[in-house]
């Protein structure tokens, strides 16, 4: 692409009064050698006209300096032929300097224009840099869809993805589909007034599904291998209860890769026939739906309950066999437990959740629909009923024949439950015919490879054991997504939920599951970087087999040869820039984000050399959660240290070190990783970006210290989208500890 670049400075929101717009643009015309525009209000229709007519006069790549690139997208997108950058000017500069001290009305504005000027350099920088994208273009994509698992998520799905046109396989490992539901007496109700159970819709369901020509079913059925990538998976399909013989690698973290590369420890996955070898036989699809439901969790660690032991003790699952195959008679009595109880803690069985609660009022309502003066006894810590289900709880609490108190059970002997600290104020023993233990829905990926991946990672989700087995990928943002592009989670394999929530949840995969097949197709990347163009280009020239690239993407994007060279897959690719931060080479890029390109923004930092009051901390900044989180911070106009220059990154994973050394060396007097929270109750938006950056960190501290640097001038924060009102005294207390250190002793040179 011949490149015609033009700067567009605007001058609304306030920006022309705060800044003085000649000089930005002398930054412009003068260091940076282009040309420069200015107008009072690009984003307003007036605005986008004019930068329309620039378009037909040849500008094809537009350096945009004005509000958040976060903002205004559409009124700055010039079509599929340009290149657009953005400098944030207005969120991240005017709205948060904060109002002149007293005295300091000159530095005030000193500071402000030079921190501006500082953007317009670096945006000035990124266009001169930036390439055009071309997406990636596969060379034969199929459309059908493969669906695993033949319940109530996997029908559903089936049948959503059909009406929309997609063929589909149902795979199912048992003779026939339905899955548990085909075990139900009754099911919840789904229509005003949600008071009385409805029968159960499986067997219509079914129907369904076998009635639809785009949809073939195999049933005693399992998937043996799933290599290759979206638009072009190879799936080999097995007997039921068969065995599957692949070399599966071993998972090799990076400092095992460092130990087998200095000679210390013995490489495990030395001589193993590659797991992805092609196989003849494979069945080609464009994305696969997980659908493999849940299994009930097993209660029998619990001894004073005497599960196993006690044949007056079942689980709900037992229970809901013995309903439907009227096996009730004689139940006069029955105790619902909800909670281990024992210890006096506030927990449930675990894998308990809103389900198991409804469960136990619909089964106390089969003890009554079966002999009017039976009785049913709910002992739990926690009732969960969201939604119009609330309404049935309401129902079953009017019926004198349920009882229900919050109770801690402390035993079960025969047919005595032993309880206290009810509501009632008073311990107490019941005397019942049977007992029902609420066991939880453990998800099938937990603790079992039910997917069998031919991939370099391994033939299993990673990580699952931090979210208890359920296989999302982001279970905040991205619903439905795996930590492998192309497969979509949807019921009890991504969390417990009952049966309209499952066909909710299965339409949703199907759709995922759709966008994928048509993103492939044309090139671009799903969620979280949806459409984008680019993907990781890779100088193979100079690579050399560390692995590091392989083993750190968080998305299994890459497979490799047996020397070790990494073999890309752009369509399983998420573009979050993982293996452009591992690699030591520097030889992954992206035409838009690359080491060079944010090598040099980093240059264009104007770097003082002898004033205290002029110290430079760069910050990278996470594009998911922390940049939004600051862009919110300059609304609420919270004041950020003028010392600071943020440069946004697509995800902390992506940050080369060298980046860090580079800067330091420099002379910027200090830098940070400014990412999103890991964790039990968070999660980076790309799985392990910040926590791989942080390992870096730790590493580059060490490196630091030999150079005479303090490890304290590096550091790697989280955050949350949500922590706007926080993120500011972060930075800024971090500035003032880079103060006291003192200015980069590599300052000038």
């Amino acid at each position: 692409m011949d490149k015609k670049i033009c700067t567009y400075i605007c001058t609304g929101c306030g920006i022309g009064e705060a800044l003085d717009i000649e000089a930005l643009s002398e930054v412009v015309t003068g260091e940076m050698s282009q040309e420069c525009k200015t107008h009072a209000s690009l984003c307003t229709q007036d605005g986008r006209a004019y930068l329309l007519n620039e378009k037909s006069e040849g500008v094809n790549t537009f350096n945009i300096c004005a509000c958040s690139p976060r903002v205004m997208q559409s009124q700055f997108d010039m079509g599929d032929d340009t290149i657009t950058v953005r400098a944030n000017l207005r969120e991240q500069v005017l709205w948060t300097a904060g109002s002149a001290d007293e005295g300091q009305e000159e530095s005030h504005q000193e500071w402000l224009q030079e921190t501006a000027s500082d953007y317009v350099r670096m945006s000035c920088t990124r266009a001169d840099k930036t390439e055009l994208p071309e997406a990636w273009e596969m060379e034969s994509i199929t459309k059908d869809i493969l669906v695993m698992g033949g319940g109530i998520a996997g029908i559903t799905a089936a049948v959503e993805a059909s009406k929309a046109g997609y063929k589909v396989t149902l795979i199912e490992k048992d003779e026939v589909i339905g899955g548990k539901a085909n075990g139900w007496a009754k099911q919840f109700p789904t229509s005003y007034p949600y008071a009385e159970l409805e029968e159960n819709s499986i067997s219509s369901m079914i129907a369904q599904v076998q009635a639809d020509n785009n949809i073939t079913i195999k049933t005693s059925c399992e998937v043996a291998r799933i290599g290759g990538a979206p638009g072009d998976f190879k799936v080999t399909l097995k007997a039921a209860g068969t065995d599957s013989e692949w070399d599966a690698p071993a998972k090799i973290g990076v400092d095992e890769q460092d130990l087998i590369e200095k000679g210390e420890m013995e490489d495990p996955n030395a001589g193993l026939r590659p797991y992805g070898e092609s196989n003849e036989d494979a069945v080609v699809f464009g994305a696969v739906v997980l659908a493999t439901g849940w299994l009930p969790a097993d209660v029998s660690e619990y001894e004073h309950l005497g599960h196993g032991t006690n044949d007056k003790v079942v689980t709900n699952a037992q229970f809901e066999a013995m309903a439907k195959n009227g096996e009730l008679e004689g139940l006069n009595r029955v105790a619902f437990i909800m909670s281990p109880g024992a210890d006096e803690n506030d927990e449930d069985f675990p894998y308990a959740n809103s389900v198991t609660s409804m469960v136990a009022l619909k089964q106390a309502k089969y003890v009554r629909e079966n002999n009017e003066d039976a009785m049913a006894f709910i002992l739990y810590q926690h009732m969960r009923t969201p939604g119009n289900m609330e309404l049935f709880y309401k129902g079953v609490q009017q019926d004198d024949g349920i009882f229900m108190t919050k109770a801690t059970v402390t035993g079960v002997e025969g047919g005595i439950v032993h309880a206290k600290d009810t509501l009632l104020g008073e311990d107490i023993d019941l005397e019942v015919d049977l007992v029902v233990l609420a066991a939880g829905m453990v998800p099938t990926t937990k603790d079992t490879n039910t997917i069998n991946l031919a991939y370099r990672q391994g033939p299993a989700f990673l990580d699952l054991d931090l979210f208890d087995g359920y296989a999302d990928s982001h279970f905040i943002c991205f619903p439905y997504e795996t930590r492998r592009t192309g497969i979509y989670a949807c019921g009890g394999v991504r969390k417990a939920m009952n049966m309209q929530e499952t066909m909710d949840d299965a339409t949703g995969a199907a759709l995922k599951a759709i966008q994928c097949i048509e993103s492939a197709d044309r090139g671009v990347s799903v969620h979280p970087r949806s459409g984008d163009k680019t993907y990781p280009e890779f100088f193979m020239q100079r690579c050399t087999q560390c692995k590091r690239c392989t083993e750190e993407c968080p998305f299994g994007a890459l497979d490799d040869d047996e020397k070790g060279t990494p073999l890309p897959n752009p369509s399983r690719c998420r573009r979050c820039g993982t293996c452009m931060g591992a690699c030591p080479e520097r030889i992954i890029g992206f035409k838009d984000y690359n080491i060079d390109l944010i090598g040099s923004m980093i240059k264009a930092i104007e770097v003082p050399e002898d004033d205290d009051d002029k110290l430079r901390v760069l910050i990278f900044v996470c594009e998911n959660d922390a940049y939004p989180a600051l862009d919110m911070a300059g609304m609420r106009k919270h004041k950020l240290n003028h010392m600071i220059r943020f440069i946004p990154v697509r995800c902390l994973g992506s940050v080369n070190m060298a980046w860090i050394r580079d800067a330091l060396s420099a002379g910027l007097d200090g830098a940070m990783l400014l990412g999103c929270k890991y964790g039990d109750d968070y999660q980076c938006h790309f799985v392990k970006g910040s926590e791989i950056a942080t390992k870096r960190m730790e590493n580059i501290g060490d490196t630091l210290s030999t150079l005479g640097l303090e490890p304290e001038r590096v550091r790697s924060e989280t955050v949350a989208i949500t922590d706007y009102d926080k993120v500011p005294d972060l930075v800024n207390d971090f500035v003032d500890e880079i103060v006291e250190l003192g200015a980069n002793p590599f300052k000038g040179f």
